[in-house]
């Protein structure tokens, strides 16, 4: 199961990207939560992306344990397509995802402010058990 928090979609970033950008190919980013021996990570750690160009974030939970990819300040600088999930396609716009032990989600965005962010699971404890991350975005 997915859980996801949402906010007011901000038609300014929306209005940034053409038409012929989400006929692009979206480069697939695999992101695992945790691994099957329960440690607190996130593999890769480091994920870096260039503004304009389309992602297809791959995550998956294959611990025992929920996880949350949570990167507010990313997510606020980013256009999201949607997010696939089991059987449903959520549109908008996306600051967290929580993964429930064994889920699987796609997030398909485009960067558009350049930056540093943090990335942490925001699950009690698991930040600072070092579940953390950052995520780089250049021009």
């Amino acid at each position: 199961m997915l859980c996801i928090s949402f906010s007011s979609t901000n038609p300014a970033l929306a209005a940034n990207v053409s038409g012929d950008l989400l006929k692009q190919a979206a480069i697939e980013i695999p992101i695992s939560l945790g691994n099957a021996a329960n440690e607190l990570k996130f593999e890769p750690n480091t994920l870096e992306f260039v503004t304009g160009k389309r992602y297809n974030l791959r995550l998956t939970n294959p611990s025992q344990l929920k996880h949350y990819f949570t990167a507010k300040d990313f997510a606020d600088g980013i256009w999201t397509q949607k997010v696939e999930a089991g059987k449903v396609e959520i549109k908008g716009a996306i600051h967290e995802l929580e993964l429930k032990p064994g889920a699987t989600a796609e997030w398909v965005f485009v960067p558009l402010k350049p930056g540093k962010y943090t990335l942490r699971c925001s699950v009690a404890g698991h930040t600072e058990a070092g579940m953390t991350g950052e995520i780089t975005v250049s021009n």
